[in-house]
């Protein structure tokens, strides 16, 4: 597939912001490029990558690209950006795939396969490479999840046919920040290696990079970090480097930053807030929080939406395409509105809030969420706002107390478990001296400080210090352990242990549960349609599961019709029968609620 002639643009813009500018001019060396990308939530990164990547394309760099993305939320979003511009700069039909396990139940992207009318003209995609997620790295344009790349330099069975699909491709990893957990880093700094070794080229994008996972990232391609934490920045390892961006601070102005002591202070606040027509978020650490503030909200008259990843594919589907419509940015009807989600709102929604409250989280994370605050000022100045200036309410402890190691949880509950408490604490201490947010140039101030180690975390809390470093030194250890050895050659280096796990990331040991009505004497999946099972699935952790003893059995797989499951599929999915929104004992299920462990 050969590029399209110099000059044809993807984007018709009549001015192109900062970072956009800089990557239609800054200098490519010879031979491969690595180019990182640091700019503020809704600056235009993934439009200046595009720019960069078909300037590297000009270049012969690389014959495609492959976006990388952290979860399959994103690389939907992403998908569907890309497939409506990207054939502008080929000369003929590239073809494009969607490479993550749900793919086929992407609508843009099964449009595209088949061919449908509404699909975009200039693109296209086989079915021989639809049929698997690694042939799927074969296409000239492929966006998929981390994993999927990640899997080219672990030693499992087709590694060698991802990596050939990646060394042809410039590889653009997005929202980097989410990967900075120690196993997917390293495993991250292997596949930059491969790439490079295979000539290829990369591009990173990232909101709130740390700067010792900067310096490590450009090591790959023998760039050398001076340390400058200018911000926004684009940097090109181990060559031109652009710095000097302008700093003015976004139409929103500073973010003032708030204290809540409680939770029933944010419920205090949102209720008052919407009865005075302001489009309100609390954005909560754990599920189980988010369900019981809706819960409370709904107790005080206050109609709430709720998103979370504990719904089944089908619903989530469903109040995501509603969320949009009514907090997106040209949303309907959102004065008074008010959504409590968790974690699954600080990427791939595209939402504008008047008025936001977080449980305290890493520095990094609240940056992330404060981006959905007062975002479209072009469509929604500070006039036309029911509040007079935009403000982070955050659900913390205060840090200047911190009596025992419990000091997070007498406010946040459940979501306590889910951050270190130091990091917390130390995210906490600063960002409540400091007081706002001043996006951008207060950004690498703030993720510097809330990850600085030399400040010391009061004796009580330093205990879960020791044991996050530790993990951390385990999960990086194994990593390494796991990845395949580029200096030890194909048939030392990459052979795999077929009785060993090489995952492409470490935590909790996630179940999928499937769930099912009965329809006479048979069951069905909870959604209708040919895609019914898929829709109906929600995943949850194992060991959640396993405390109320939910399994397979015999008799309900066949009243299903799926006795035919492998066994590696008996014990990854659990097929459940719903009653009157009872799955078992202690666990039910609704659609305005998602799964619920009571």
């Amino acid at each position: 597939m050969v590029p399209a002639l110099s000059g044809v643009s993807v984007f018709d813009w009549p001015e192109l912001r900062p970072m956009q500018a800089a990557c239609q001019s800054v200098a490519l060396q010879e031979g491969p490029v690595l180019a990182l990308i640091e700019d503020e939530t809704g600056a235009g990164k993934t439009e200046a990558a595009l720019m960069l990547a078909q300037r590297m394309l000009e270049a012969q760099k690389g014959a495609g690209l492959f976006f990388a993305l952290p979860t399959m939320a994103t690389a939907d979003a992403m998908f569907t950006r890309v497939s409506n511009s990207i054939g502008r700069i080929f000369s003929s039909e590239p073809t494009i795939t969607l490479a993550h396990g749900r793919a086929s139940l992407s609508a843009d992207y099964r449009d595209i396969v088949l061919g449908a009318p509404n699909a975009p003209e200039d693109v296209g995609c086989t079915e021989w490479l639809n049929d698997s997620r690694r042939r799927a790295l074969l296409a000239t344009v492929g966006v998929g999840t981390i994993d999927q790349a990640l899997l080219s330099v672990l030693p499992v069975k087709f590694q060698t046919l991802r990596h050939y699909g990646l060394s042809s491709k410039i590889l653009i990893v997005d929202e980097v920040h989410e990967m900075g957990e120690a196993y997917v880093a390293e495993t991250l700094v292997q596949l930059l290696t491969a790439h490079r070794a295979a000539g290829g080229s990369a591009i990173l994008l990232t909101a709130t990079l740390p700067l010792h996972l900067r310096r490590k990232l450009l090591a790959t391609y023998n760039g050398v970090d001076d340390g400058n934490p200018a911000y926004p920045a684009l940097t090109i390892a181990a060559g031109a480097e652009c710095r000097a961006f302008p700093q003015d601070t976004s139409s929103k102005g500073p973010v003032r930053v708030e204290r809540l002591a409680t939770a029933e202070a944010a419920l205090d606040l949102i209720a008052k807030s919407a009865q005075d027509g302001a489009a309100c978020v609390w954005v909560r650490n754990a599920v189980d929080d988010a369900i019981a503030a809706v819960e409370a909200l709904r107790a005080r008259g206050v109609s709430a939406d709720l998103l979370h990843a504990r719904y089944a594919l089908g619903d989530r589907k469903r109040i995501e395409a509603d969320i949009r419509k009514r907090f997106g940015k040209t949303g309907e009807g959102r004065a008074g509105g008010v959504l409590v989600g968790t974690q699954v709102l600080e990427s791939s929604l595209d939402l504008d809030f008047d008025v936001m409250v977080s449980d305290l989280a890493p520095m990094a994370g609240l940056v992330q969420r404060v981006g959905r605050l007062w975002r479209h000022m072009d469509l929604r100045p500070a006039a036309g706002r029911p509040v007079a200036e935009p403000v982070l309410y955050v659900v913390s402890p205060d840090p200047d107390e911190v009596r025992s190691d419990r000091w997070l949880h007498d406010v946040l509950d459940r979501g306590a478990w889910v951050y270190s408490a130091d990091i917390m604490w130390r995210t906490a201490r600063h960002l409540f001296q400091v007081g706002q947010i001043v996006a951008p140039s207060g950004i690498r101030a703030l993720i510097e400080a809330s990850e600085d180690e030399a400040i010391a975390v009061p004796a009580v809390l330093e205990k879960f210090e020791l044991e996050r470093l530790g993990k951390s030194a385990s999960h990086a250890s194994l990593a390494w352990q796991n990845v395949v050895d580029l200096k030890a050659g194909y048939r030392s280096g990459g052979q795999a242990n077929d009785d060993a796990s090489y995952p492409t990331r470490l935590g909790p040991e996630q179940v999928t549960l499937v769930l099912c009505k009965a329809q006479g004497n048979r069951l069905v999946p909870l959604f209708d349609g040919p895609d019914g099972w898929a829709m109906s699935e929600v995943s949850v952790s194992r060991s959640r599961v396993e405390k109320i003893e939910l399994t397979n059995n015999p008799e309900t797989l066949e009243a299903a019709g799926l006795s035919d499951w492998p066994q590696w599929k008996q014990s990854s999915h659990i097929l459940c029968p719903l009653s009157e929104g009872k799955v078992a004992d202690g666990l039910g299920y609704e659609a305005s609620s998602g799964l619920m462990f009571y």
